[in-house]
């Protein structure tokens, strides 16, 4: 983070700036199955791992002012960090994230209804768990894997990064046929197209 911390900016007040004509250039951090479940309109995919490693390439593109958006706003901070790391200043967070969009009864764009990465995270640290504490009656040794997972979920909260999160947002499931820097780009230099996913 920025020693101030992101700078942020209410769905409230985005809703205002769209409304008005004045809609800044709103990237979704999220991963693409997250987003086609419900994204606001206008938006253009551009999932965090891809933004950390493309960050420079993708700066020439983000020369106005730039809303960061995703599940709750942990994921969009830490892109906020990244493309302020190559020199974009005037980048914002959106506070809440969609769920707060949502909660404000603005506009989405909805599809097909998938588990946000958060939930996916809970469930396969949750099975790994259960699984290993299970099998420990058989194989007393797999106890430690259920704490592994306990140290690496509590490493996860104090560093606001999820390793698992990280490596199931590289699943198939989760991606999509516009997980790659040239649509990305492509999409970034001739704006959302009606009726697109953008």
């Amino acid at each position: 983070m920025t020693p101030t911390g992101p700078r942020t900016l209410d769905a409230a007040t985005l809703r205002e700036l769209i409304d008005s004509g004045r809609a800044p250039r709103l990237l979704d951090v999220r991963t693409p199955a997250e987003f086609e479940t419900a994204h606001i309109p206008g938006s253009y995919n551009v999932p965090l791992d891809l933004l950390r490693e493309h960050r420079a390439e993708l700066r020439d593109h983000l020369d106005e002012q730039v809303v960061l958006i995703c599940r709750s706003g942990a994921r969009a901070s830490q892109a906020e960090q990244s493309l302020a790391d190559v020199g974009l200043p005037r980048l914002k967070v959106l506070t809440g994230g969609i769920l707060a969009w949502q909660a404000a009864h603005a506009p989405v764009v909805e599809g097909r209804r998938r588990w946000d990465l958060e939930r996916q995270v809970r469930l396969v640290a949750g099975s790994i768990v259960l699984a290993s504490v299970l099998g420990s009656v058989f194989v007393p040794g797999l106890v430690w894997v259920a704490g592994l997972i306990g140290a690496g979920l509590t490493v996860a909260a104090l560093t606001d990064t999820c390793a698992l999160g990280m490596l199931l947002g590289r699943l198939p499931y989760n991606r999509g046929a516009s997980c790659d820097l040239d649509t990305v780009v492509g999409q970034l230099r001739v704006g959302p197209v009606p009726g697109s996913r953008a």
